[in-house]
């Protein structure tokens, strides 16, 4: 008998091996490639974070820069006892162009109702506020939603120890962009 003429089983299993993946195979390929899926995306999400985090800590560099520049001018034109009037001002008025996602000056805002991932000045807390959109990854700042807010306040010698500023009795130094309640990012 010829080659031909044989059947599948008396050439060996040629054609079984040549079949294709055995489901084991193919669990095994499947289970690699959802690993690595995993991997690729929740390094994704952790550079979405990362990529937040400097993005927000440099605009909040940029607003204590300019405010630097600020004290400095003041400094230079022995006007010091003037930047009192700057206290919970908004330090986005120092920028000669604001971040595209500033909001503007809001008041009575409930922050549930903006978009995350952008800035706004609240006029009646006097506060700089960014609305975090990466919440898992954000602890500490206010909450519901959570966000970090900042406010311009007044360095000063407080040779008293009352911890309030008193005019006449005490000299200002300069002026500060401070957290308000302290925050931080996790890392994931």
């Amino acid at each position: 008998m010829s080659w031909h003429g044989r059947s599948p089983r008396d050439r060996g299993g040629a054609s079984e091996a040549n079949a294709g993946f055995s489901l084991l195979e193919l669990v095994i390929v499947i289970v690699i490639i959802s690993v690595l899926l995993v991997l690729a995306v929740s390094r994704l999400l952790a550079l979405q974070v990362d990529a937040e985090r400097v993005t927000m800590e440099m605009v909040a560099g940029i607003l204590r820069s300019a405010i630097g520049m600020k004290v400095a001018e003041s400094i230079v034109k022995s006007k010091v006892s003037e930047l009192k009037v700057l206290e919970g001002s908004n330090p986005m008025d120092l920028l000669a162009e604001v971040p595209r996602n500033y909001l503007g000056e809001k008041e009575d805002v409930d922050p549930l109702k903006l978009e995350d991932g952008n800035w706004y000045f609240d006029k009646r807390e006097k506060a700089l506020v960014y609305l975090v959109r990466n919440r898992g990854f954000f602890e500490g700042g206010a909450s519901n939603p959570p966000r970090a807010r900042f406010s311009v306040r007044l360095v000063y010698s407080d040779t008293n120890g009352n911890g309030i500023f008193d005019q006449g009795i005490e000299k200002v130094e300069g002026l500060r962009l401070s957290s308000v309640e302290p925050y931080s990012w996790l890392r994931n």
